[in-house]
């Protein structure tokens, strides 16, 4: 017996609409099914993970924290994937972003003016640009697989991290710690509420960001030549566009995003350079950007999702007592649940026996 996988001739449009609320809802009831294996009550368990950390503000300005880099890194990726690229190296480009971003307040600590911020943000950008530009590099010049390349520019990325804070950039009176000096507050990103939270300015570039790139998509040129290439590149070369220059387009411009949220993580909620700078923002955002169904809109709201996975993993370890490692348990259901439902709702599910007989699976 095998199975195959058969195109449908048309694809439900109420389907494609709710296929992410489904998504979520198979989540739900498959983590209620994990909570109980683990011995604790579903409801409570849930109620913890998901509408706990919802009941103070301190805690949506937490949530907004952790939803800025996701939806910063995810609306760029979703141009690369709307064009057919695929960069899933977005981890290792926060990370040069934010090593970029930190020169000049590490560098040179004593170095007080308003326009160092702005150079750190700049300069975070073109960190994570260049370093999405060498798997735009390779697959443009050697037609390497981009996938492979940016993946394994991830490891070099944090390994060059650690090696930056345990040596050169570690901080001499860091009492043997490895992390960097404490940035200026000229080099730290503003909060935008002080007074009820710590939430900062990294939402608002993300907001932005995610209304900026979906208006490119609906309403310029350039959103309409990414659309075109991702669904046929010779449609596309027809049309006067090249695949070539979206390979570049698309991964620096994902790459600059990446680099940003990654400098604002840093310069916002950490304050300093340490080894570990994110908990997987970057391989996170693909989901983010999938639940969203690649769209700068949807994605706002997707990410704020995710963002609730991580903030409730830390209030389900407190309350209820379980490993915040729950949270990674919850993504790793999103994304297979949101694959899932839009793989059958473009294609059926076909059982081929050995001979003759074959049966289809409907819905």
């Amino acid at each position: 017996m095998r199975i195959e996988l058969q195109k449908r001739a048309r694809v439900s449009t109420l389907f494609s609409v709710l296929s992410p609320l489904l998504a979520l809802a198979l989540t739900l009831a498959f983590g209620a099914i994990m909570f109980w294996l683990l011995g604790k009550n579903p409801v409570s368990a849930l109620y913890s993970f998901f509408v706990e950390p919802l009941l103070e503000v301190w805690s949506l300005h937490e949530l907004a924290i952790k939803a800025a880099p996701l939806i910063l890194i995810a609306v760029g990726l979703s141009v690369c994937y709307r064009s057919n690229n695929w960069n899933i190296g977005a981890e290792g480009q926060f990370t040069i972003g934010a090593i970029t971003g930190s020169i000049l307040p590490v560098m040179y600590p004593a170095w007080h003016s308003p326009i160092i911020l702005p150079l750190m943000l700049i300069l975070g950008m073109l960190g994570g640009a260049l370093y999405a530009g060498i798997p735009a590099l390779l697959k443009t010049r050697f037609n390497t697989n981009e996938i492979l390349t940016s993946l394994m520019l991830v490891y070099i990325a944090q390994l060059y991290l650690d090696w930056l804070v345990r040596g050169p950039w570690r901080d001499p009176q860091g009492n043997n710690f490895p992390i960097t000096k404490t940035f200026q507050i000229e080099a730290v990103v503003p909060e935008i509420l002080s007074s009820s939270g710590r939430a900062h300015w990294a939402f608002i570039f993300a907001i932005v960001a995610a209304v900026a790139l979906w208006f490119m998509m609906r309403f310029m040129l350039k959103g309409f030549e990414v659309s075109v290439l991702g669904q046929s590149e010779r449609a596309g070369r027809f049309a006067g566009f090249s695949a070539r220059r979206m390979v570049w387009f698309s991964m620096l411009l994902s790459g600059a995003l990446a680099g940003l949220a990654g400098i604002s993580e840093v310069s916002g909620s950490i304050g300093h350079v340490q080894p570990v700078i994110s908990p997987g923002y970057g391989f996170t955002a693909i989901i983010v950007a999938f639940l969203g169904r690649l769209n700068p809109l949807g994605i706002i709201a997707s990410g704020l999702v995710l963002a609730l996975t991580y903030l409730g993993g830390e209030a389900a370890q407190l309350s209820i007592g379980i490993s915040d490692k729950v949270s990674r348990v919850f993504q790793g259901l999103l994304l297979f649940f949101v694959l899932s439902c839009d793989t059958l709702i473009h294609y059926r599910v076909r059982l081929i026996f050995a001979g003759t007989k074959t049966a289809e699976v409907r819905g």
